[in-house]
Order: C-alpha cells, then sequence, then structure tokens
C-alpha cells in the first residue's frame, strides 16, 4: 500500500505547504562560511540536531543559495542561535540582493576559536561545524556537520522565534 502511494505524483500547492509549515515556530541562527576570500552569512531556521555520538547538527540549505557552494568549498561552517535582540542581524542577512562583499561589516560578530568561522556576538550559543555529509533533498541540501566547537555564554536572553513569517521572542 505504501508503494502504490509513494508512486502517486505529489499534488501539494508549494504557496499551501509554505503557509502551512510557517505556523511551526522556528527559531533564528545564522549560518556562517568562508570561501572565496569572503564571509558568506545567511539566516537560517532549518537547523536540527541529528546526534549525540558523534554530536551532529544539520542545516537545510536551498542549492540556488550562493552559502551553499561556499560551504562546499570551504568544509567548515558556523551556528549562531540568536537572541530577541538580534532582529535586525536576521532581517539583513536573509534580505535577498545583500553584496557578499563586507555583507558582515555592519554585523557584530568575532572568529571561533576552532574553525575560524564568524560567529555573530551575543548569541545565545554558537556551534563550529566540520561538514560530513551533504545530500540532496529537492531544491535544498542537508548539510551534516560535526560540532568541533561549541560557545556557551552564561546568559541566556529571550529567543528569537520566527513564525507565520514574522519575528518575535520566547522568554
Amino acid at each position: 500500500m505504501a508503494e502504490e502511494f509513494a508512486a502517486e505524483p505529489t499534488s501539494v500547492d508549494p504557496d499551501l505547504y509554505r503557509r502551512a509549515i510557517g505556523r511551526f515556530a522556528t527559531g533564528v541562527t545564522v549560518a556562517t562560511t568562508f570561501a572565496g576570500q569572503h564571509d558568506h552569512a545567511m539566516t537560517a531556521n532549518s537547523i536540527t540536531s541529528v546526534s549525540l555520538d558523534p554530536v551532529l547538527l544539520l542545516i537545510c540549505v536551498e542549492r540556488a543559495a550562493r552559502w551553499h557552494d561556499a560551504v562546499l568549498e570551504s568544509g567548515v561552517f558556523g551556528i549562531s542561535v540568536l537572541g530577541h535582540h538580534a532582529r535586525a542581524t536576521a532581517s539583513w542577512l536573509s534580505t535577498p540582493g545583500r553584496p557578499l562583499h563586507g555583507q558582515l561589516d555592519r554585523v557584530a560578530h568575532h572568529r571561533g576559536q576552532v574553525t575560524n568561522i564568524a560567529l555573530i556576538d551575543g548569541a545565545l550559543a554558537a556551534f563550529e561545524c566540520r561538514t560530513t555529509d551533504v545530500h540532496v533533498a529537492g531544491d535544498h541540501s542537508l548539510v551534516v556537520g560535526e560540532v568541533v566547537g561549541i560557545e556557551l555564554p552564561p546568559r541566556v536572553d529571550p529567543a528569537l522565534v520566527h513564525f507565520r513569517g514574522r519575528y518575535g521572542h520566547l522568554d
């Protein structure tokens, strides 16, 4: 029975899907990497903890995004979990067509101790990752990374969240 269903062509409207999945509240992160002599950054809410042994996380990246090719070239990436104070950063790094050169000039950041990848100052947590696997999934790739460094500040501000196409916060 499942085989018969799997063979059926999909008839789900992508716009309806986008609106429905938008009702799933997510945290907001900034993903960073370095390639072609430039920092690359993007806002992302599709990250997932994968495994504790080894410690792995994944990020879903649109294959047409310039960050996608950059992370494949680099082999390392950072994930900074944003607090509510970073709404402007999240908006800026999700702006289509923003310039590649100097896109982090207006964002306070520092370099990770293990990978030297840019990490966002004031993040609730930050992860430095080494890419271990990439899986094509429709118009995205699932980029799996082994966590090789973690920053966990003692202070925890309210989290920046994304729900129904808008930013909010969770205390």
